[in-house]
């Protein structure tokens, strides 16, 4: 690299976003428009690579950063407050999963392994509700979920007497979670705000159990169609053995806790390697991963098992290259 322009491309095409801004603010070039311009998409990348979903499209991206590329990460967005619009990941999780996809990728070629696995947690977090939402038509979103999960003989989220003949096998956390999401689009903005940071991925996980665990199923389950409950069971349990595997289980791994122990990329691919074998003895796994093989995906078979959860293709979104593209663009 021969001049600072080159520097910066290159920092550019490696989504350096926090780097490339920094220079672009110390005056590397001129004050002639396009350091704003610059610094607004790094800011909006940065956070979109951070996975910060509140912070999506804030109102100060909105004169310097293309509105295709604010709505597309607006998709990912959790509202927050009840009344928000649009509904973003409420609405449907399929973009925010293909927006990890995208964001897996890049901290694999990045090496940044910590910030890989933290995504891959994340994922696994709310992958239940990646299988529920073609049943409910929504991703769980609080202010329409009663519909499906409330009614005569349905133990979502209600208190169950020990001793109970129909016991719930949901624990005390998801039952107060799960309580907690039918009440909560009639709460201000911040406790709307609370549920989402400590119970919304509770929901996710009770709704999981529901489908993949319980041993006394409530109408929750039992008001669905035969062959709907069956695929939901099917695809819920794949993503409970996907929650459960090696490459989550690598989240928790260190001694002391969460950021004291690092895995290599060596470490990571050999944790994919036995979650692969494990998730292949799914009949669904072994299917959706029959390819897996040829996959150029750097966790090869992800962006399938994904897609078979979801009971959609899902694949790795661009939002991230489209803003380096257009970084690059303004530098040009």
């Amino acid at each position: 690299m021969e001049t600072a322009h080159d520097v910066l491309m290159a920092l550019a095409r490696r989504y350096a976003f926090g780097d490339l801004a920094a220079l672009i603010t110390q005056g590397t070039l001129a004050a002639d428009g396009r350091p704003a311009r610059i610094a607004a998409l790094c800011a909006f990348g940065q956070r979109v690579l951070d996975l910060d979903a509140e912070d999506f499209g804030m109102p100060e991206d909105a004169g310097e950063v293309p509105r295709d590329l604010l709505d597309r990460a607006r998709a990912s967005r959790m509202p927050q407050t009840p009344w928000e619009r649009p509904r973003g990941a409420l609405a449907s999780l399929r973009p925010a999963y293909s927006l990890l996809l995208e964001v897996i990728a890049i901290r694999w070629h990045r090496r940044d392994m910590a910030a890989l696995v933290a995504a891959v947690h994340i994922a696994a977090e709310y992958l239940p509700m990646l299988a529920w939402e073609p049943v409910l038509g929504h991703a769980g979103d609080p202010a329409l979920i009663g519909a499906s999960v409330c009614g005569e003989g349905s133990r979502f989220g209600v208190p169950v007497e020990p001793g109970s003949a129909r016991m719930c096998d949901h624990t005390r956390a998801e039952r107060s979670a799960c309580e907690r999401t039918l009440r909560v689009a009639k709460e201000p903005g911040p406790g709307w705000r609370a549920y989402l940071d400590r119970q919304h991925s509770q929901v996710a996980s009770a709704l999981g159990d529901c489908a993949a665990r319980c041993r006394t199923p409530c109408t929750v389950m039992t008001r669905l169609d035969g062959l709907v409950r069956a695929d939901l069971s099917d695809r819920c349990r794949l993503a409970c053995d996907f929650t459960d595997g090696a490459l989550v289980k690598l989240r928790h791994a260190a001694p002391v806790g969460h950021g004291f122990g690092v895995p290599s990329p060596e470490e990571v691919q050999t944790a994919w390697k036995r979650a692969l074998r494990s998730l292949s003895r799914h009949p669904l796994g072994h299917k959706a991963l029959a390819g897996a093989d040829d996959d150029p995906y750097p966790l090869r078979g992800l962006p399938a098992l994904f897609s078979a959860i979801a009971g959609a293709d899902l694949h790795p979104d661009t939002l991230l290259q489209d803003v380096t593209e257009r970084i690059a663009s303004t530098l040009a």
